[in-house]
């Protein structure tokens, strides 16, 4: 096999699946909803590029023709009634144009959990999204993974930051669940073995549970994280613990959105443990790590700022779901981005977030806007005073109120410097990112660069106003723009 199809290659293990694929020689091809997002990769120019996604007919004819193997690696982590008829769409969908290319194996990494069993409604659609793909009798290599220990891996991230900031931790009883972690370079490598498993051991589908060397609880795995960066941690398990405060909780001391911390927790209260022999037996020269020598190394390239991809890499899922709010971290900025897919031409969107300000002010709350402006005054700061030079026109270097106009794009990109006084540095963007045919999406962006405790407290404080300043702000930047596209249209 020498052509290969990888889907979610702008996510956690599309993004360090891809680049070892073309270390092997394998010609790649990626569909993506945005190529822009591959901005960056190194290996971007090595790999041919389909736009678009699962669900749109023709461009995954085009991603399916001539390619030996394609990889599905596509999940909506949403909250809602639908998700799941979703995923299963996208899987027919999938699973439909492979036979029509005539794909010779489909490669899906799906999540462990015994079927018999009360599985959380993700692990279930997971489970069942195997079974659409291989539908349609394209051979299919199912695994099924556990958390995936990685720098950057969602579970992983979210444990990191709660054990890191909380001294005191307060975890709900099903903390004492049994699971078997895996180092997300197992999983890699699993992925890549399958490409060269004999087709007798496949069948229509084949299913290959994987897991670490280790059968640990999600409480042991903590303590292990603890001291593995010498921390002392009580942890108190509190019998009733609600779902849903546990994840709210952890919403706001982690950068993970809510949406999938709840479906993370959920599924945490399913044992996940490999319960047979198939992965050893089948890939024999595959030897899983234990859990204390995964975390090492994601702690190790975390540390030298050796991060690949991340959980958040992804901002659009190839299923056409707008993730609305993130807040992540990375490379010592806070950063929390607002996503709006619209119909509304770009040039109407440019023009509404370059006419922000001055006169004209600020959409929304225009009011807290004015009092920060006051306060900033009041510490010595340049305050609201400037304004800003003309009513509609910037250009780089201009001042804006109290920003600074960093970096234009013409119909694409506004970046501001915050010039008031902040513990640290900040900075607020607008972009408009071209989606399929006759749909952009609006990115707004803040990035924060805190200076030490202070402005760690600054971020964190403030940051219930910020996300009701900037919620609302998103919302009348693309009101103003739909008036100023019917007045061209007009």
């Amino acid at each position: 096999m020498k052509r290969i199809l990888v889907t979610g290659a702008t996510g956690y293990i599309g993004g360090r699946l891809t680049p070892r694929l073309l270390e092997r020689g394998y010609e790649v091809r990626v569909l993506v909803r945005n190529p822009a997002q591959l901005q960056g990769r190194a290996w971007r120019p090595r790999v041919e590029v389909v736009q678009g996604d699962v669900l749109n007919p023709t461009a995954l004819a085009a991603a399916m023709e001539g390619v030996d193997a394609a990889y599905y690696l596509i999940h909506s982590m949403s909250k809602g009634s639908n998700f799941h008829q979703r995923d299963l769409a996208a899987a027919r969908a999938f699973g439909l144009a492979a036979q029509q290319a005539g794909v010779k194996r489909i490669i899906y990494l799906g999540g462990l959990g015994d079927p018999e069993q009360s599985l959380s409604p993700h692990l279930r659609s997971r489970q069942e999204v195997g079974k659409a793909l291989a539908a349609y009798g394209v051979p299919t290599i199912e695994f099924r993974a556990a958390v995936i220990i990685g720098s950057g891996s969602a579970a992983f991230e979210m444990m990191r930051y709660t054990v890191e900031g909380m001294p005191i931790l307060f975890c709900p009883p099903w903390v004492e669940t049994r699971m078997q972690p895996i180092s997300v370079r197992d999983v890699l490598d699993y992925l890549i073995a399958a490409l060269t498993l004999a087709e007798e051991h496949i069948g229509q589908h084949r299913i290959i549970e994987i897991g670490g060397a280790d059968v640990i609880t999600y409480h042991e795995m903590m303590r292990g994280y603890a001291r593995a960066r010498g921390l002392r941690r009580k942890m108190i398990i509190l019998p009733f613990l609600p779902l849903k405060l546990c994840a709210a909780w952890l919403h706001w001391i982690t950068p993970i959105p809510a949406r999938l911390v709840f479906a993370l927790i959920e599924g945490m209260r399913n044992e996940v443990i490999v319960r047979d022999d198939s992965a050893r037996r089948l890939f024999p020269d595959i030897q899983p790590r234990d859990y204390a020598t995964s975390l090492q190394r994601a702690l190790a390239r975390i540390y030298t700022d050796q991060v690949e991809t991340t959980w958040s890499d992804a901002q659009v899922s190839a299923t056409g779901d707008v993730v609305p709010v993130t807040l992540t971290t990375q490379e010592g900025l806070l950063i929390e981005r607002r996503r709006y897919l619209t119909t509304l031409p770009a040039e109407a969107v440019y023009r509404s977030f370059t006419g922000l300000g001055g006169e004209r002010g600020w959409l929304y709350a225009n009011w807290v806007w004015q009092v920060r402006g006051v306060i900033d005054r009041l510490l010595g700061g340049v305050g609201f005073r400037r304004g800003r030079r003309h009513p509609d026109e910037l250009r780089v270097g201009d001042a804006l109120d109290f920003w600074r106009v960093e970096a234009l794009e013409p119909d694409r990109l506004m970046r501001l410097r915050a010039e008031m006084k902040v513990a640290g540095k900040a900075w607020l963007q607008f972009e408009v990112i071209p989606q399929s045919p006759g749909k952009n999406l609006v990115v707004q962006t803040a990035f924060y660069e805190p200076k030490g405790l202070p402005g760690l407290l600054y971020w964190y404080l403030l940051y219930p106003i910020h996300g009701f300043i900037f919620s609302g702000l998103i919302r009348k930047v693309i009101e103003r723009a739909r008036q100023l596209a019917g007045q061209s249209a007009g």
